[in-house]
């Protein structure tokens, strides 16, 4: 997903690695860290009794594009978040003089955490008088999972372009004049982009101008908002009951969503209690209209749709004042 920025912003890539990781002070073995898929995988310690993890971070960003760009004052943070608890963590990294890369510390505090956190890496710096400039950020993050005994990231979604139209799978013919599909019935929820709509995957993959870009960005996030909410009511629709009749999250990725979300539908509520109280409405009818707008706001919020709108309505608003002198 593309953002734009009305600034100047690096081009060169910034390459995150994670140099070492540990648990109470005692470092993890190296299988649990994987470098390729850029994960870090702490459930395999085998104790959940843990109280702080460690991350060591080592940053390489274009130095020569910084030297020569128009930025001030620039620094290096991590930081991590994981959107089913809210949890925020900002860490600075250091650097030395005459270093090439930026180093630091991230802590994990297992109590701030249940799942899978994402650890991003942004350089920022002061750019026409302005501090806190974003200028660029790591193109992959990291997953640091609570609960996978493998250091692998897991396929959260498909991404499948098809020709709706004349395509092989003809179940799709029907829906020949949508430009997506998205269907949850499967081990991985897949997206699936019609190549016969007219403009709309070029549009998607070949974006060039702040107004290409923009436009590419506002239908990506309605695309995953629609996403969201498709994945949240398939995964509320396929949960299992015990004899009492409570319900219990389904694992996989329906575990995820609704882990993720419900905290923003129910917010306040511990999760086994929003579960309980969402499955109650949906099955019962009661009071299940007033948590409709709530699940749009949170798989929009998911989605940024409202950070990716900004950006359009900057990019369509620079094009109308034409270009600065």
């Amino acid at each position: 997903m593309t953002t734009v920025y009305p600034y100047p912003t690096l081009v060169g890539k910034i390459d995150v690695t994670v140099r070492q990781a540990s648990i109470d002070g005692v470092p993890l073995q190296l299988s649990l860290v994987s470098q390729r898929e850029r994960v870090v995988a702490f459930h395999q310690v085998e104790r959940d009794d843990w109280v702080e993890g460690l991350l060591e971070l080592e940053v390489s960003v274009p130095n020569d594009e910084l030297a020569d760009g128009p930025w001030a004052g620039v620094t290096c943070v991590a930081v991590l978040t994981e959107g089913a608890t809210n949890t925020r963590v900002v860490s600075r990294l250091q650097r030395t003089r005459g270093e090439k890369h930026w180093r630091g510390e991230v802590r994990i505090r297992r109590s701030e955490h249940v799942a899978r956190a994402v650890l991003d890496v942004s350089v920022v710096g002061s750019y026409a008088g302005v501090d806190g400039r974003i200028i660029g950020a790591s193109d992959t993050p990291w997953v640091i999972d609570f609960l996978a005994r493998t250091a692998t990231r897991q396929r959260e979604t498909e991404i499948v372009e098809e020709d709706f139209r004349d395509g092989p799978r003809e179940w799709l013919r029907p829906f020949k004049e949508a430009p997506w599909f998205i269907d949850t019935t499967g081990d991985v929820p897949t997206i699936l982009l019609n190549t016969s709509f007219e403009g709309f995957t070029g549009l998607l993959n070949g974006a060039r101008g702040p107004l290409e870009k923009a436009a590419a960005g506002l239908v990506a996030a309605q695309i995953a908002g629609e996403v969201w909410a498709a994945m949240f009511h398939a995964a509320l629709g396929d949960l299992e009951q015990d004899e009492h009749g409570t319900p219990h999250l389904p694992g996989g990725w329906r575990e995820s969503v609704l882990r993720a979300m419900l905290p923003d539908v129910l917010p306040g509520r511990p999760i086994a209690d929003a579960l309980a109280e969402a499955y109650g409405r949906r099955k019962e009818g009661a009071g299940w209209a007033e948590l409709l707008p709530r699940i749009q706001y949170a798989a929009s919020r998911r989605a940024q749709v409202p950070k990716n709108l900004t950006s359009a309505i900057r990019a369509v608003t620079r094009a109308q004042e034409g270009p600065v002198r």
